[in-house]
């Protein structure tokens, strides 16, 4: 019953994490188009507070997948190769985290030289990312 508990709490976590993922570098892309000062300001105050609140939802996923891992045994033991790419999916997924508070700070210090459309693109990193997660855990093809 814990172990159903924990998994039902790391998804929610994950998903957390992942809609902040999702949108912080949509905030990006209305950053490197806006010109206006005051609509400038408020965007990067929405992106500043969007990335602390996503690092608060970060840990408690990846506490919560380490239990999982380490607590239930889950992806132990042969053909849980599986596990083994999603946990570099995760660490893929930690460095995304932390390029976007890179790039954050770039902004912050109005030294981005990236386009709109190069964001755009940034974007659909997570997304890919999640998808093959997801068809990991689900169909552990290895």
């Amino acid at each position: 019953m814990a172990y159903l508990w924990v998994k039902a709490l790391h998804l929610f976590f994950v998903a957390s994490w992942f809609a902040g993922l999702f949108y912080l570098p949509r905030i990006f892309v209305n950053l490197a188009m806006e010109s206006e000062p005051a609509a400038n300001a408020r965007l990067l105050l929405m992106a500043r507070k969007l990335y602390r609140f996503m690092g608060m939802l970060a840990l408690p996923a990846l506490a919560l997948g380490l239990w999982l891992w380490l607590g239930y045994g889950v992806g132990k033991g042969p053909g849980n190769g599986w596990l083994h790419a999603k946990l570099a999916l995760v660490v893929l997924l930690i460095g995304y985290h932390h390029a976007c508070g890179s790039l954050l700070k770039k902004f912050e210090r109005g030294a981005n030289t990236r386009s709109h459309k190069w964001f755009r693109w940034f974007n659909e990193v997570p997304a890919l990312v999640l998808l093959a997660v997801v068809i990991l855990v689900i169909v552990k093809p290895f």
